[in-house]
């Protein structure tokens, strides 16, 4: 497998980031909207030099602030795909390994109004030009998530065969409690193509350094074995938890 981490989650700015990867041997999740709302950041061909140059690649998040695909609100879905279409293209140019896409959200729990979500999302992931490969992720940790359950997210991912699957284990903790990392492993492992890792008490998604909640490590690193796709911490706590974190997945005491 290969590992990485997000500056972003983690408080770093780009300068710390690529010195750590490098020394760790990590790639970079780059948080998209980052890039949409600070112009100050490098543009997509100068984060690319500076990859190659430091010998660290990518992974790419899609943008999720202020956004949503499956929108009822035909300006807001069709803005959230021209975002979404650009981030792809921005990750191809940096030449990221895959990408990490949102589901949507619907507050109107009115079945009519989830009917028309799930439509309007399904065709949004049927136009997506898909530049590099996008990994659909579990939510369902507010209730206004328009996907609540594995069920969907099998069903939605059996429908589009071209993406994969992101298993966020904090996420999945959260929604349905321990055993929920290894329900969503068990239904969709074929599909899965990225991680997302960090920990939790259960209660709430507090994106703690790995090994400060209640996740079982032992599984996960059981489950990565042979694991031939990418896994991104998302964790706070800074350059040290980044380090506590690899630690534990690389079983360095």
């Amino acid at each position: 497998m290969r590992l990485g981490f997000s500056p972003f989650t983690a408080g770093l700015d780009y300068r710390q980031a690529f010195e750590l990867a490098g020394e760790l041997g990590l790639f970079l999740e780059i948080a998209y909207d980052q890039h949409e709302i600070d112009p100050r950041l490098p543009s997509a061909n100068t984060l690319a030099e500076m990859g190659r140059a430091a010998g660290v690649g990518f992974t790419l998040h899609l943008p999720f602030v202020d956004w949503n695909l499956a929108s009822l609100v035909p300006s807001v879905a069709h803005l959230s795909f021209e975002r979404t279409q650009r981030a792809l293209e921005f990750g191809a140019q940096i030449g990221a390994f895959c990408s990490v896409l949102h589901t949507g959200s619907v507050p109107l729990r009115h079945p009519e109004a989830l009917e028309r979500a799930w439509q309007f999302l399904h065709e949004a992931l049927g136009r997506l030009e898909l530049s590099i490969p996008v990994a659909l992720e579990n939510l369902g940790l507010d209730p206004s998530d328009l996907l609540q359950t594995p069920a969907e997210l099998c069903e939605l991912l059996h429908a589009h065969p071209r993406y994969g699957f992101c298993l966020d284990v904090g996420h999945a903790q959260v929604a349905l409690g321990p055993q929920g990392p290894r329900t969503y492993h068990a239904l969709l492992a074929e599909r899965l193509q990225h991680w997302h890792l960090h920990d939790n008490h259960g209660h709430s998604d507090e994106h703690l350094p790995c090994g400060r909640g209640q996740v079982d490590w032992a599984w996960v690193r059981r489950a990565l074995e042979g694991f031939q796709g990418t896994v991104a911490l998302e964790v706070t706590g800074g350059i040290e938890g980044i380090r506590q974190s690899v630690a534990l997945l690389r079983g360095v005491s």
